[in-house]
């Protein structure tokens, strides 16, 4: 499949550029559709492509939903339009962009992978063998590591063993980048909710996990890019403000002691200097599981 692919630029080296694990053999490989939701990141889709070409699974089918870009995006679509599916139209913003994807994917297993993050070596197959062997999980989900926008690494967002309730009351997530589900378990818990811009990964992994088991697996399967454009950079508070909303319609009240507690290390957080906020986020909260306080 390297060999295959366009040449990369001449100044990338290592995965996803010239390094490729060797191909996934599995004669009853699950089909796994990967959509990419994207708008206007020509800076980095490209890698984000090859790293889920360059998998080397046997049973893929990966959609691209640009939502009209005007930047290098359409040009790079059409480089790799051998190996992905892709249109480029307006559309309502993220959510429905990968609402689209998923209504044309078929495969039995499916994610979503942002235009600016990507996947790491072996990763669909280790997540297609948890789904083989745990025939009752809807979701399977690892670890997640933090790169800047040059790709150097910024710190690793671990996830932790499944709870819906936890998810609720504390706001606990599961890292998006590294997340696969059952096409069945989707459509039982339904698409993506549209009217969401920041959380709407959080809202639809609480539904998820009500109808059927997540699985955490202690291994890092992606990688999450903070750049200066990225809207978990750019928008902290509406990100947190839409994080409370999601957790308010799932059950979380006044009367429960972690809205306070969520609450007040938000406030708390924003007291400090803008340096010991950043140490605090990366160093502490990372750990706690929600990097946006």
């Amino acid at each position: 499949m390297l060999n295959d692919l366009p040449a990369p630029p001449a100044n990338r080296r290592g995965w996803p550029w010239t390094d490729a694990p060797a191909p996934t053999v599995c004669a009853d490989a699950p089909r796994i559709t990967i959509v990419t939701p994207s708008y206007n990141q020509g800076d980095y889709i490209e890698e984000t492509i090859r790293s889920v070409l360059l998998q080397g699974y046997p049973n893929l089918e990966y959609l691209v939903m640009d939502g009209g870009s005007t930047d290098q995006t359409v040009t790079m679509l059409r480089r790799y339009e051998r190996w992905i599916g892709w249109v480029s139209e307006p559309d309502a913003g993220q959510a429905d962009a990968i609402n689209k994807g998923m209504r044309r994917a078929t495969g039995d297993i499916l994610a979503y992978l942002n235009s600016d993050d990507l996947y790491l070596p072996g990763a669909l197959a280790a997540v297609a063998a948890a789904f083989q062997a745990n025939p009752a999980v809807g979701l399977v989900y690892g670890d997640c590591q933090a790169i800047r926008a040059d790709g150097t690494p910024r710190g690793l967002i671990r996830g932790r063993p499944f709870q819906v309730q936890r998810m609720i009351e504390r706001g606990e997530f599961v890292p998006q980048q590294a997340a696969f589900w059952r096409r069945t378990t989707m459509q039982q818990a339904g698409l993506f909710d549209p009217t969401l811009h920041y959380c709407m990964d959080h809202d639809f992994f609480i539904r998820l996990g009500k109808v059927a088991p997540g699985l955490y697996l202690p291994q890092t399967l992606a990688a999450f890019r903070f750049h200066d454009t990225s809207k978990s950079v750019t928008n902290e508070e509406k990100h947190w403000r839409e994080s409370m909303q999601v957790s308010l319609r799932h059950g979380l009240h006044r009367g429960n002691p972690w809205y306070w507690l969520r609450l007040a290390r938000h406030r708390g957080l924003r007291l400090l200097p803008p340096w010991l906020q950043a140490f605090v986020r990366t160093r502490v909260l990372r750990r706690a599981h929600d990097p946006l306080a």
